[in-house]
C-alpha cells in the first residue's frame, strides 16, 4: 500500500494519522473512527485499509485527541462531542486533498461508530459501516468503570461519557453496514437492533454468533474484513 502520514487540526489540538492509497486515480476514501480506548493502529482498521486498497477504494486512519500520536491528555480531552469534532476535521482535510475523490464513507468500531452516527448527516456521507457501536453510553458506564482501563476514569470524564444519547441521530442514516455480536457483554445487541430500526434504507444488520465486544474470533474478523469493503465499493459504485 501507498502510505502517507498526515497531520491535521481540530480545536487547536494536532492529529496524526495515515491515508492509505490505491493505485487509482482521484479514489473514494473511508474514513475510520477508533473506539474509546483504542487507536487508529488498530489491527482491524488497518485489515480494513488492506481490503479497501485492493477494492480501489482509499482509507485514512487516524488517532483521536488524546490517543497514541496525537496531541492531548486522555481524561481531559476524551467526549463524544470531540470525537466528532476530530472527525470533521478528519473529513474536511482530506475533502480539500487533490488525491482523492468526493465520495467519502465512514467505519466507526464501538465509540468510533457512535462518533460516524453522529456526524453522517452533517457531511456528504455515501455510506457507513459500524461495529459494537452503543446509542447510549449510560447503558455501558458501570462496565467500563469494572474494566482494566478503570484507573484512566475520574468523575469528570464520567460525566462527559454519560452525556451522550444519538438517537435521535439514527434517522438520518442510510447506507449503513452494522455489525454486532450476540455475546458482546459491553454494549448489548440491542443497541444494533436499534440502530437498524431507525436508520434508512439500504441497510444490513450482521449479528455474529458468539462475538464478543472486541471481535476476537477470526472468522468473524475475516467475514467483517470482506463484507465492510464490498459494501462500500457497491456504495460507492451506486450498486446499492
Amino acid at each position: 500500500m501507498n502510505q502517507k502520514n498526515i497531520m491535521f487540526s481540530s480545536n487547536g489540538l494536532v492529529l496524526r494519522g495515515t491515508l492509505h492509497l490505491p493505485a487509482a486515480e482521484r479514489p473514494p476514501v473511508v474514513i475510520g473512527s477508533h473506539g474509546l480506548f483504542s487507536s487508529g493502529s488498530s489491527p482491524k482498521q488497518i485489515a480494513l485499509a488492506r481490503q479497501c486498497n485492493a477494492c480501489g477504494i482509499a482509507f485514512f486512519r487516524f488517532d483521536h485527541r488524546g490517543c497514541r500520536q496525537s496531541q492531548g491528555i486522555f481524561q481531559d480531552v476524551t467526549s463524544l462531542e470531540a470525537r466528532c469534532n476530530d472527525m470533521i476535521s478528519a473529513i474536511k482535510i482530506i475533502q480539500n486533498r487533490k488525491d482523492i475523490g468526493s465520495r467519502i464513507g465512514l467505519f466507526g468500531s464501538s465509540m468510533g461508530g457512535a462518533v460516524c452516527l453522529s456526524v453522517f448527516a452533517e457531511s456528504d456521507i455515501y455510506s457507513i459501516v459500524t461495529c459494537a457501536a452503543p446509542v447510549r453510553s449510560s447503558s455501558i458506564i458501570k462496565k467500563l468503570e469494572k474494566s482494566y482501563d478503570s484507573d484512566l476514569l475520574n468523575p469528570p470524564f464520567y460525566k462527559r461519557y454519560l452525556d451522550s444519547d444519538i438517537s435521535d441521530k439514527l434517522s438520518s442514516t442510510h447506507h449503513i453496514l452494522i455489525f454486532h455480536g450476540d455475546s458482546d457483554d459491553l454494549v448489548p445487541p440491542s443497541n444494533a437492533r436499534e440502530i437498524y430500526e431507525k436508520a434508512g434504507d439500504p441497510k444490513k444488520l450482521i449479528i455474529q454468533n458468539g462475538g464478543d465486544h472486541r471481535m476476537s474470533n477470526k472468522t468473524h474478523q475475516e467475514t467483517f474484513v470482506r463484507e465492510s469493503a464490498l459494501w462500500f465499493k457497491n456504495c460507492f459504485d451506486g450498486t446499492i
